[in-house]
């Protein structure tokens, strides 16, 4: 079948924003209306404003003076079209109306910005009968296919601040400071923050802890003199055989933050005063960073590029300098962890950080 040449295409905002996701749109929009005439719709709240059929024609006010803009101008939601939740608590799918909604705006690709879970969402609406280019977004760093997602670069660097302001207040007070960071399947977060602000401890799902080897590390950074000890735990972090696995830690209940059970149990294990950071939503906020400005744009006018080729039914992954496009099927329901022989872990292991698993 020949190539189709878009003319007209509709782009959207999927999951949890992160920075970047305007500089993302900005650069797909302004580079297909510039450069190649297209027809460009945004389409408000994610999966659920397709559902929903809201949505505006862009101009170019609409992309003016975002590129600096934390969030989405689009908004977003994490409704998913086969998981529609009525008013009333059902749930239908609601593929077939995203899919005829796609059709009557007279859309040649939708254009999606999202996660790993969206990723399998925009594969869902290419067996639905629509095109879809999708470029890769999250702080988690952790889809499958890229060297990097946009979003992560500015939550790390947050991440590296936080590390680095509890530094003075941890040397003040002769204290251990627990400072959880998002990422609850992968560690790219907590890892790239704690070695660039010079954690002591970095605690990733990747590596199962044991808090008895933690503690030892805090000793012994006690008996040389050291008056304070930075932990940097992913909140999908987890000790070897679980939480359950060790009463001290099953006897937390209810607490569900990792940053908090392993902060309660240094402070017992090694009779030094501990406190518990948890970043949460900062991560996800403000004016991305150069590097995601830069990553942003260059996605986003590869996505154009694509568009203007007929090229459908990819992500954009970012590879070096360039970019290259990859299946939706070779992306979907796939998650990109922190290999256990990364340069980063090799290098914080040669500094004598501790993972908690020696």
């Amino acid at each position: 079948m020949a190539k189709k040449r878009a003319k007209r295409i509709g782009i959207l905002t999927a999951g949890g924003d992160c920075p970047g996701l305007n500089a993302a749109i900005r650069g797909v929009a302004k580079a297909v209306r510039r450069r190649y005439n297209m027809d460009v719709i945004g389409i408000y709240d994610g999966f659920q404003g397709l559902i929903e059929n809201r949505w505006r024609i862009l101009d170019w006010e609409d992309l003016s003076g975002i590129l600096t803009v934390g969030g989405t101008m689009l908004r977003t939601s994490r409704v998913k079209p086969h998981a529609y939740q009525l008013p009333g608590g059902e749930t239908i799918d609601m593929t077939a109306q995203a899919y005829e909604n796609y059709r009557s705006l007279g859309l040649d690709c939708l254009v999606i910005l999202g996660g790993g879970g969206t990723q399998k969402n925009a594969l869902r609406l290419v067996e639905a009968g629509c095109n879809v280019i999708t470029l890769p977004k999250t702080i988690d760093n952790d889809i499958e296919g890229t060297d990097v997602c946009f979003g992560y670069d500015t939550a790390m660097a947050v991440g590296t601040e936080a590390v680095d302001r509890l530094h003075s207040t941890a040397d003040s007070h002769k204290r251990v400071m627990v400072l959880e960071l998002m990422g609850n399947k992968s560690g790219w977060l907590a890892l790239g923050a704690g070695v660039a602000g010079g954690a002591d401890v970095i605690l990733i799902p990747e590596i199962p802890f044991d808090i008895e080897h933690v503690a030892n590390s805090i000793r012994e950074r006690d008996r040389q003199g050291k008056r304070f000890s930075i932990v940097a735990v992913a909140e999908g972090a987890a000790p070897a055989g679980g939480f359950t696995g060790d009463r001290e830690f099953a006897d937390a209940g209810e607490e569900h933050h990792v940053g908090t059970r392993v902060g309660r149990r240094l402070e017992a294990l090694t009779g030094v005063e501990a406190r518990v950071t948890i970043l949460g939503y900062v991560q996800r906020g403000g004016s991305p960073t150069p590097a995601d400005r830069l990553l942003a744009t260059k996605l986003g006018t590869a996505a154009a590029d694509l568009l203007a080729d007929g090229e459908y039914n990819v992500m954009v992954a970012s590879r070096g300098d360039g970019w290259k496009a990859i299946p939706l099927e070779e992306v979907s329901g796939k998650r990109r962890t922190v290999p256990l022989d990364h340069a980063w872990i090799r290098a914080a292991r040669l500094i004598g950080t501790s993972f908690g698993d020696e």
